[in-house]
């Protein structure tokens, strides 16, 4: 594997892959002067770079004494066709080309492509739409130039962003406290560790059972990482013997992440509620005026002796001076005649003011909201800009409320708000009132995820002074300052869920992924082992094709957890109907019978051991062993 950037993302993507798929690694960065360097908070610099140098020497060290993890770094001012030459892009499998530049990752990418057609080419671009030309043009390069169309085996193009990879990390934690996450068909799913059941009392498997903890705290194989973690160590994806025999062993369950608060009241897009149509002053008026015709329509009846309908026709009449005059009734027909004509008086300013406002509200549905009166249990989201805005479309994807906070009025986010018709305060969060608009005392969690990190943390301090249990996930550029962060504030509020999270720490595993090839979803920790999730074509793989979704479970190995089905198929099986009924615009089914026959046309996604993967998809493993 071949990692080319000049920032963070290039080191913490070179770890990923080194820590995680033991794959051997050469880093390509910059001389040490002429690094792009985005600015952190007080000492935060000095700390990125010692972070540097430690994962650098790391690489030397991997390199030199272990042959299952080899790497090394290159340094060079851009990734010309020499510099990556003489990486060995000719002979990788896979080049990341991280840039914080669009214009050099897409120039080396043309350059490695002409290298290395069956080369597989991961991109980081700002530009989706210019992404998806690019990710086009160098497939079809690859399959000319391999001498096949596409499918034929020619390399493989991804083009990612940072902000798109992190934004459902990011989501995830606000809503359920934990980035651990894996991102499949629109649906984020995430991993939960669960305490041993108590005698007596049923444990919830959640989709399934993905693995057994430790069975002792101080258990050496969990703490040292070592390959054989023995009897007391994690037990990955057991059968169902195995979970009923542990007795006193935590246990890791996969679940769906969802939201169970109250809704935020939002009418259909770009169409106000009714109740916004006029002002509460004005719907007072209206409804004064309506009591003041039935009192009159009420005592009409009672002078004139007439029928309930025709009294108030004629009250309608009278109000609107088109009936006769009264002249040659009596007196108390005459008095209400006159009644009726003023508070006719009186309507027609206020009717006119009715259709005014009426009026302005059409023409100020797509304006900002603000937040409504009674709205608690909602996510308060600083920043819409690059990530701000991807966050804000899942966090409302999930239909999870949202009041977003920013000082700049023409952010590129606030075009995204205006058409989800989110509640938007606009102002500096670090002035006084501003967070208090937004209804913060009274929300579940704060998302401060501005460019600046001393904006985010002074708006994490003073939210915690406002409520000092409010949980809160603060975007901070530098790896080791999100740390130092994240520990001080767990030790000032601990009873408070505190998270702090750094774009290129939650970006890594996807560009990681992506770089092991397409059918890579994500990773999860399990105490010091790793769980891989991936989606894999049945059809090749003798070990699921043709076989029962009971039979193609290999204990330890890996395990078939959905299965992607087009528009309107069903699947044979109660479990399975009901889960096919219940899932919104997912094509995965959840929950297969085990007597389900996998065919060669069916997608599955699946969990499974990095060496169990290795063998489903007939590569070679670089370890005997997980670690």
């Amino acid at each position: 594997m071949v990692v080319c950037g000049d920032d963070g993302l290039a080191h913490r993507l070179a770890a990923e892959l080194r820590g995680v798929y033991r794959e051997q690694v050469t880093l390509v960065v910059p001389p040490s002067g002429r690094r792009v360097r985005q600015p952190v908070v007080g000492r935060a610099r000095a700390a990125s770079a010692a972070l540097r140098d430690m994962v650098t020497a790391a690489v030397n060290r991997t390199g030199n004494g272990d042959p299952g993890g080899a790497g090394r770094e290159l340094e060079a001012t851009e990734p010309t066709e020499d510099v990556l030459a003489d990486a060995g892009v000719e002979r990788a499998t896979a080049l990341a080309l991280v840039y914080d530049d669009d214009e050099t990752n897409i120039r080396a990418a043309l350059t490695a492509r002409r290298l290395n057609p069956r080369l597989r080419l991961v991109l980081r671009l700002y530009n989706r739409r210019l992404g998806q030309h690019i990710e086009e043009l160098l497939d079809q390069s690859a399959a000319l130039a391999s001498g096949g169309g596409p499918g034929s085996g020619s390399g493989s193009t991804t083009v990612l962003s940072d902000a798109d990879t992190a934004a459902p990390a990011l989501a995830a934690t606000a809503l359920v406290g934990t980035s651990k996450v894996v991102e499949t068909d629109g649906l984020l799913l995430r991993a939960v560790e669960r305490n041993p059941p108590r005698p007596g009392e049923v444990a919830d498997p959640g989709l399934c059972t993905l693995a057994l903890l430790s069975a002792t705290s101080n258990d050496p194989a969990g703490a040292d990482g070592s390959e054989d973690s023995g009897e007391n160590g994690p037990q990955l994806l057991p059968d169902a013997a195995a979970v009923e025999a542990a007795t006193g062993r935590g246990t890791v369950v996969l679940e769906q992440v969802s939201y169970s608060g109250p809704p935020l009241p939002a009418g259909r897009a770009g169409v106000p509620a009714f109740g916004e149509l006029f002002s509460r002053r004005l719907r007072w008026s209206l409804a004064g005026l309506a009591a003041c015709v039935v009192a009159l329509a009420v005592a009409l009846m009672v002078v004139t002796g007439d029928h309930p309908l025709h009294a108030t026709y004629v009250t309608l009449l009278d109000l609107f001076s088109i009936n006769e005059p009264a002249h040659n009734a009596d007196i108390g027909r005459q008095i209400l005649q006159l009644l009726s004509g003023f508070v006719g008086l009186l309507l027609l300013p206020v009717l006119l003011a009715a259709v005014l406002e009426a009026l302005g509200t059409f023409r100020s549905a797509s304006a900002l909201r603000k937040p409504p009166r009674g709205l608690g249990g909602h996510v308060v989201l600083l920043g819409l800009g690059k990530i701000g805005t991807r966050v804000l479309t899942r966090l409302r994807e999930m239909d999870i409320p949202v009041v977003c906070v920013e000082a700049d009025p023409e952010a590129r986010g606030m075009a995204t708000a205006r058409r989800l018709r989110v509640p938007v305060v606009l102002g500096d969060v670090t002035q006084e009132g501003v967070l208090e608009a937004a209804k913060i005392h009274r929300a579940h969690s704060l998302l401060a995820l501005t460019s600046v990190d001393t904006t985010n943390l002074e708006a994490v301090l003073y939210a915690r002074s406002v409520r000092s249990r409010l949980r809160v996930v603060l975007r901070l550029y530098d790896d080791d300052f999100a740390t130092a962060v994240y520990r001080t504030l767990r030790a000032a509020h601990p009873r408070a869920l505190t998270r702090s999270r750094s774009v290129t720490h939650l970006a890594a595993p996807s560009f990681a992924g992506a770089m092991m090839g397409r059918q890579i979803l994500g990773a999860i920790p399990v105490e010091r082992r790793v769980l891989l999730f991936a989606a894999v074509r049945v059809a090749g793989h003798p070990q699921l094709e043709g076989k029962t979704v009971g039979e193609a479970f290999q204990a330890g190995a890996w395990r078939v957890l959905a299965l992607e089905v087009s528009e309107g198929e069903r699947v044979e099986g109660g479990a399975a109907e009901g889960a096919r009924e219940g899932a919104r615009e997912s094509r995965l089914v959840w929950e297969l019978p085990d007597t389900y026959v996998l065919r060669g046309s069916d997608r599955v996604v699946l969990a499974a051991t990095r060496r169990g993967l290795a063998e489903l998809l007939g590569r070679r493993a670089r370890r005997s062993a997980d670690v």
